[in-house]
């Protein structure tokens, strides 16, 4: 190749240099242009910088109707992809009249859960702490079954997957699309698991995308409720929390979810552990065992658990040894986490119960340094507090003591 077919270096900075004073040259002339129409334009009885000042609000407020445009047009894409997805997911209809291969219309039974009455004591001091609080229906894991009662609708699949609906109060828009969207995979999971239709679930995991958004939404939505739970609390969110434990319980949908959005998972675990123990309303104890009782739902899956163990022993840890601190140097403690930490006990007392049932599960997640560190200074810390805290150090004993017993159970 000959010498002088490419320009040389010193040509590309001088090309360079002349671009940029072009550039320079062009937004002045352009800024002194717009000035020079602004004076032109200006009617009379204002002064140039009222008109400016105008005219830049005129520009933004048609830029914030853009934005909300966009918003909308992004929320209407990804509810197609949630679309596209759950169609998929569910490609053909099994049953036609009874004959195998077709599609056809086919009655489909909704789950849903009956709205929760909730007591006056909700209004009173906060210091009624029964056993039939608001949120009872979501309490004991052996009752899981009562939080879903089969409603016959006579609604019909007249499509694979129906248009979702976005109606709903605008406190809880946020939650319509994700909490629909994981209605309609239950359904296809319900339907799929009859036999009724062929559905490929990996689909969950091709499009993590859209799997991750729709759960972070959901997720996202119910943090914001258990930070200011309003009573009585609706219906709607009470289903919310119902699909969300019916998603992570069942085996076949949440070993393809667990893939793509266990860190968000355990960030939504993390996130409602910190509410119980910054919560310092006085009407703060209904709030707490629902919060509680959600935790010890999701302990129902077992890879959720280990990690669920691993944030409470952490936690308990921690104050444990702020407790040991303070009684030592005779300092003052944070009194609301300290009325709160039962909470934490009664999560994990009910977790390791799951564990010792569940005994042919060879190893757990929680155990290791976590453990150790737990129980390593339990005779010191039941020693020391014991006349002071005779309840923390009670619950501390026998949290102990299920954590020996499991992990015997399990050898």
């Amino acid at each position: 190749m000959e010498p002088g077919c490419f320009p040389q270096g010193g040509e590309i900075a001088a090309e360079d240099k002349g671009r940029r004073e072009n550039k320079v040259w062009y937004l002045k002339i352009s800024k002194l242009a717009l000035a020079i129409a602004i004076i032109r334009s200006k009617p009379p009885g204002k002064s140039c910088k009222e008109y400016t000042e105008h005219l830049a609000k005129i520009v933004s407020e048609q830029d914030f109707d853009w934005k909300s445009k966009v918003e909308a047009l992004e929320a209407e894409i990804f509810r197609l992809r949630q679309e596209l997805l759950l169609n998929k997911i569910c490609k053909r209809v099994c049953v036609e009249n009874g004959k195998p291969g077709g599609k056809a219309e086919t009655l489909l039974d909704e789950e849903c859960i009956n709205p929760v009455s909730y007591p006056s004591q909700l209004e009173d001091s906060g210091c009624d702490v029964s056993d039939d609080y608001a949120f009872n229906s979501l309490g004991a894991a052996s009752d899981f079954q009562e939080l879903e009662q089969t409603v016959d609708t006579s609604k019909r699949w007249l499509e694979i997957v129906p248009p979702l609906n976005l109606c709903c109060a605008s406190k809880e828009k946020s939650l319509t699309v994700p909490l629909q969207f994981f209605q309609h995979l239950l359904e296809i999971r319900k339907l799929s698991e009859r036999g009724m239709l062929q559905a490929n679930f990996t689909e969950l995991e091709i499009d993590s995308f859209t799997t991750c958004n729709s759960l972070s939404q959901l997720l996202d939505g119910l943090t914001v409720f258990y930070n200011s739970p309003k009573f009585p609390v609706s219906s709607f969110l009470n289903e919310a929390v119902c699909v969300l434990i019916r998603l992570v319980t069942d085996t076949k949908l949440s070993n393809h979810v667990l893939k793509k959005c266990f860190r968000k998972l355990e960030e939504f675990m993390k996130n409602l552990i910190q509410i119980i123990l910054r919560n310092s309303s006085v009407n703060r104890f209904q709030a707490l065992n629902a919060v509680s009782n959600t935790l010890v739902l999701l302990g129902r899956n077992s890879i959720l658990r280990n990690s669920l163990m691993s944030l409470l022993l952490s936690e308990l840890q921690q104050f444990a040894e702020q407790m040991l601190q303070a009684y030592q140097i005779q300092a003052m403690y944070d009194i609301t986490q300290y009325e709160n930490i039962s909470s934490l006990f009664m999560v994990l007392e009910q977790l390791l119960q799951y564990e010792t049932e569940e005994s042919n599960i060879p190893d757990s997640g929680y155990d290791g340094e976590k453990k150790i560190k737990f129980l390593k200074n339990v005779d010191q810390i039941i020693l020391y507090l014991s006349d002071e805290f005779p309840l923390f150090s009670l619950y501390f004993w026998k949290v102990s003591a299920l954590l020996n017993s499991a992990q015997i159970q399990i050898d």
